[in-house]
């Protein structure tokens, strides 16, 4: 079973970047869509972003277009969500996860592998 970690989060003023970095630990997500999840105090994890196992397409929510990139490198076992424009609406735990399909999702229940997330907080 893959195991993943994230990386990257942090406290950041509105307009700033980030970007999150998510690598196995153990295992390989090689073949598998990988996605972005957010959860933030008091509500339901949601769908940010995926990207499906060859790189090739990709998809996000409304909220992010425009702002947001998820990337990965197979090679070096990571996926990348570079955050541009950030808002304070965007503060929330982000979650990388992978897929049990190779096609892009965005519901948590075709992902059975998740990181432990990284804390991103906006501030206004």
């Amino acid at each position: 079973q893959v195991q993943l970690v994230e990386s990257g989060g942090g406290l950041v003023q509105a307009g700033d970047s980030l970007r999150l970095s998510c690598a196995a630990s153990s295992g390989t997500f090689s073949g598998r869509a990988l996605g972005w999840f957010r959860q933030a105090p008091g509500k339901e994890r949601e769908f940010v972003a995926a990207i499906n196992w060859s790189g090739g397409n990709t998809d996000y929510t409304e909220s992010v277009k425009g702002r947001f990139t998820i990337s990965r490198d197979n090679a070096k076992g990571t996926v990348y969500l570079e955050m541009n424009s950030l808002k304070p609406e965007d503060t929330a735990v982000y979650y990388c996860a992978a897929s049990y399909r190779g096609w892009i999702s965005d519901l948590p229940r075709e992902y059975n592998a998740w990181g432990q997330g990284t804390q991103v907080t906006v501030s206004s």
